[in-house]
């Protein structure tokens, strides 16, 4: 890797690029240096006075790079709550329950295996993103670097001469337990094994991340049937990338759903901060639907609370929500945007099509594991199949999924997409959402690559859906 760093590896959400091409283990003791001073000048602490907490996946070069993260924490004079090789949620609990003044996780999330990557939140889990904090560290990762390259920035925290560590300290804890008990507290576990005539079949994929030993116990412990695959953590993905939004990473979970004749299959991505739902009959669950089944679900227990979903969602959230007695709320893509807007409404909940579930009672956090648990309990008081609770939704609502478009000039796309649907109502909270009575779609720009994506419903037919869609499409694509 060269002294200077490759400015897209700072994303809009988090810092993420290749090891160790882009990110190597000096690059990774400098970002924690420069987490350390960001964090410093966010809450107005000396870097001597903070603590952080310090979190890995199971990837092959996290323990090395975790490690050098450390180092340049405790260079700065953190105090470090290590927890050691955890799903990514684990670390936002230890910053929430903890008082933290923040935390950084070594991940690179749902990535092949080539990558490497570092999720950042401050006080109360509050996720950093590239307009608050991840610029901020660029900025001063790239003045170390023109400073003499490996020679990192000095803050008032530093004290040693040899440049070497300062007077933070490395505590190491394990959480797993704690955890899990916080996290079935969100459901009546005792009701979910009682009620169930016999114990749901479910057919789990962990895409070797760190599913298994999070949630697994869990699981075991409500009297489940499990059929586990690939559930043991493994950084060289043997199997399949741990990206189960991608339909060819889940078809295998399909199609054990349908051999095994299971309820249900449930899928994470390598973190396991998210987490993705098949039904019985192998069908894939949309990740606003499962917002408006979660949504009734939690507002029977919190009557009138709001609720937050994305712009692409479908139109079943709001009407959804609606009738359950809450307010629903719009909201900009992005773990960032949700976490913030969480506070602000005091919402219950929020859930966004990419299958991120945020819970106002896990520091407005996402989580892998409370959908989860939800799901199992709901199926479980309905005594209902997850293809039933679905029909309602499936029947009204025609979805095209999120549609990809490789396009130069976004901005020019937009406003053409503007003047064609002029007499539609128009909304730019995030990219250009178009919407008429029986149908919209939005389209936004992607953070990192030169793409325009499509998300639009019809609530005629799939037919009218399917027409609508290849019509936007080619505005998009000529």
């Amino acid at each position: 890797m060269s002294a200077f760093p490759a400015p897209d590896i700072f994303k809009a959400y988090d810092i993420r690029g290749l090891y160790p091409e882009q990110i190597d283990s000096e690059l990774a003791e400098r970002i924690g240096h420069a987490f350390a001073v960001v964090l410093s000048s966010l809450s107005g602490k000396s870097t001597a006075d903070l603590r952080i907490g310090l979190g890995r996946d199971m990837r092959l070069s996290a323990s090395e790079l975790a490690g050098r993260y450390a180092a340049g924490l405790l260079r700065a004079g953190a105090a470090v709550s290590d927890i050691g090789e955890v799903g990514t949620e684990m670390l936002y609990y230890l910053v929430g329950s903890r008082g933290l003044d923040g935390g950084l996780m070594c991940t690179a999330s749902h990535n092949p295996k080539a990558y490497t990557g570092a999720k950042l939140v401050r006080e109360g889990a509050l996720a950093l993103s590239g307009d608050t904090g991840i610029g901020e560290i660029q900025r001063v990762v790239e003045e170390a670097s023109r400073n003499g390259g490996g020679v990192l920035a000095r803050t008032s925290a530093d004290t040693s001469d040899d440049g070497g560590v300062g007077r933070g300290t490395l505590t190491e804890l394990d959480i797993y337990e704690e955890f899990q008990a916080a996290a079935l507290g969100f459901i009546d576990a005792d009701a979910v094994r009682e009620r169930m005539s016999k114990p749901l079949k479910v057919v789990v994929d962990g895409g070797n991340g760190m599913a298994g030993p999070m949630v697994g116990p869990l699981l075991k412990g409500l009297g489940l049937e499990l059929v586990e695959t690939y559930w043991a953590p493994d950084g060289n993905f043997p199997d399949h990338e741990p990206n189960p939004l991608l339909e060819e990473n889940r078809r295998f979970i399909v199609e054990q759903v349908r051999a095994q004749g299971a309820d249900l299959g449930i899928a994470w991505d390598g973190d396991a901060d998210r987490c993705f739902f098949i039904d019985e009959r192998g069908a894939f669950v949309a990740g606003d639907f499962l917002t408006a089944l979660l949504a009734v679900s939690l507002l029977r227990r919190n009557p009138g609370a709001s609720i937050l979903y994305d712009v692409r969602a479908s139109r079943a959230v709001a009407d959804t929500v609606e009738r359950a007695g809450g307010t629903a709320y719009i909201n900009r893509v992005g773990h960032a945007f949700f976490k913030a807007r969480m506070r602000e409404e005091g919402a219950l909940f929020g859930g966004e099509v990419s299958g991120h579930y945020y819970f106002r009672d896990f520091y407005c956090a996402d989580s892998g594991t409370l959908p989860a648990l939800l799901v199992l309990e709901l199926l479980a008081r309905e005594g209902s199949a997850m293809s039933e609770l679905l029909e309602p939704y499936r029947e009204r609502y025609f979805i095209s999924g999120e549609i990809n478009s490789d396009v130069e000039d976004q901005a020019s796309k937009i406003e053409e997409i503007a003047s064609r649907y002029a007499d539609a109502r128009q909304s730019r909270l995030d990219g250009i959402s178009i919407d008429y009575d029986d149908w919209h779609f939005n389209v936004r720009p992607s953070n990192t690559e030169p793409l325009l994506r499509l998300c639009l419903e019809s609530l005629v037919s799939r037919e009218d859906m399917e027409r609508r869609r290849d019509e936007v499409l080619e505005l998009i694509r000529s």
